[in-house]
This record gives structure tokens, sequence and C-alpha cells, in this order.
């Protein structure tokens, strides 16, 4: 019980760094190794958590994280990059230094804030419960920064990285049901995105959601 909890310990470290990554990450390609690598840490948290507490249905869950988080959207997400023909670096909104003090003051707040849960949780995973909660910021924190509609996209999916983190750490995992059906809606979701950038790019030439705000502000 003390090695698996360790060992979800470690996994969560490494879901947190890569959360830190995405955010100070500047190509695109690297934003897509990134997200995989973090797909693969939550897809073997689940499993970790799903041996320990005898949750069968969690085997399932860190099998379609693996193929839907680390192969399946990665390599859609490649193949819009790929057509789209982005390949400069990602702009931000803020700088790195100002967007890591801001990544460090969400994990101090989401630790004081789920202080009162891990001292009350009997769980194995109450120790993660507040690195699952930063993880969520941090994706917000993305999505807020950055000014590419792909990259926003990214830190959408890193977001929900976190949510689904949070549900294995407060709960072990949500009813099979609902998670066959949240990474049904993931995997359409990708195929709208994909279409919704294609227009964009059509249509305003860009995908930098700044130069769409300034056509709006014209007209």
């Amino acid at each position: 019980m003390n090695l698996a909890a360790q060992i979800n310990s470690i996994l969560a470290a490494l879901i947190l760094l890569t959360a830190f990554g995405l955010l100070v990450q500047r190509r695109i390609y690297g934003l897509l190794h990134l997200f995989a690598w973090q797909g693969l840490f939550l897809s073997i948290s689940t499993a970790v958590v799903g041996y320990t507490a005898g949750a069968h249905h969690l085997y399932i869950s860190s099998v379609l994280t693996l193929l839907l988080k680390v192969l399946l959207l990665p390599y859609i997400l490649y193949v819009l990059i790929h057509r789209l023909q982005i390949h400069k670096d990602v702009e931000t909104m803020l700088n790195v230094p100002t967007t890591m003090l801001i990544g460090i003051a969400l994990v101090i707040f989401s630790y004081h804030l789920t202080s009162p849960i891990r001292e009350l949780s009997t769980l194995v995973t109450r120790s993660t419960l507040a690195v699952a909660l930063a993880t969520v910021m941090l994706g917000l924190l993305m999505m807020i920064t950055r000014r590419n509609a792909v990259t926003q996209i990214i830190g959408f999916l890193a977001m929900e990285n976190g949510l689904f983190f949070a549900a294995t750490s407060a709960t072990y995992g949500m009813p099979l049901v609902v998670e066959l059906g949240v990474a049904l809606d993931i995997l359409i979701a990708a195929f709208i995105f994909g279409i919704f950038f294609f227009h964009i790019r059509t249509t305003f030439d860009s995908l930098d959601v700044e130069q769409m705000n300034r056509l709006k502000e014209e007209d």
C-alpha cells in the first residue's frame, strides 16, 4: 500500500512537471510531446490506483487514456498542425518568468485549498488531489496566456487531464459508462476542432486569436 502511494505520488509529480512544461514550451511539436507524456503518466497512475483499490474498471480507463491521449489525439493534432503549416514558435501573452510565478502561486493555492480534504481522507490518492487541482488550473492558465487557437486546445485537453486525475484521486474514478462517454466526447471534439481550425485559417489566414480580435474591433 505504501509503495503504491509512493509510486502514485511520483507519477503525480511528473504530471505536474509536464503541466509546467506545457506553460513554458514555445515549440508547437514540443507541446504535443509533453501532452503525450502527460497522458502516459496519467494512464500509468490510473492503472496503479486500479490495482491498489481493486477497481478493475480503472484498467479500462487506463487503456482508454493510453490510446486516446498518448496515441490518437497527439496524432490528430500532429496532422492538423502539419496541414495548417504551423512551424513557428508559439506566441504567448505573458513572458515565461511571469507565467511560471503565476503557475507556482496556483500550485500553492491548490495545496492550501485541498489541505482539509487530505487530512480527512483515507484514500491512497489523498496526497495527489492538490496536484490534480493544480493541473486543472495550469491548463486553464495555458488557455488564457496562449494566442494560438491550436495551443489553446492543447491547454483545454491538459485541463481535462487534470479533471480526470482529480476524479481518480478523489473517488477512485468515475463510473465506466461516464468515462466512456467522456472519451467519446473528447474524440468527437478533436474532429470538430480540426474542422474549426481549417475554417478559421481559410477565413482569416491566421490562427492567432489576437488578430481575430482586432478584425472584430475594426468591424
